[in-house]
């Protein structure tokens, strides 16, 4: 695991002691490999903790309204939002990568294409 996370043994083992830490301490949260490195999911779902965070500024940050609008009982929204209070540097950096846009996905992928598709009624 150390040589797949990049870090050393010793560096490796006091990432996921951390994260253990978080776990236990926070219901709900698990962490997984994403893209962008180990990230804190909720359990039970495909979000991370942050997409969790950036849809309840959206809603307002109301609980049951995105709960509700996630058809998840109350308590997996409370759980993301505690753990995005507790950790706000970690989910604000994932929100920034969410939000630099086409520009700095094409500089990453200077080979990527964009297809635009029209709905009928746009034609």
């Amino acid at each position: 695991m150390a040589r797949r996370l990049g870090r050393s043994p010793s560096e490796a083992s006091a990432l996921l002691l951390e994260e253990s830490l978080r776990a236990a301490e926070f219901g709900f949260i698990q962490f997984r490999d994403s893209p962008v490195g180990r990230q804190a999911y909720i359990i039970g779902t495909t979000l991370a903790v942050w997409e969790i965070a950036f849809l309840a500024r959206s809603l307002g940050d109301e609980p049951g309204r995105l709960a509700g609008y996630l058809d998840w009982p109350v308590v997996k929204v409370r759980a993301a939002l505690q753990y995005a209070a507790a950790y706000p540097d970690e989910i604000e950096a994932a929100v920034a990568d969410n939000d630099r846009g086409p520009e700095a996905i094409r500089a990453a992928l200077p080979g990527l294409e964009t297809v635009t598709i029209h709905d009928r009624d746009d034609r």
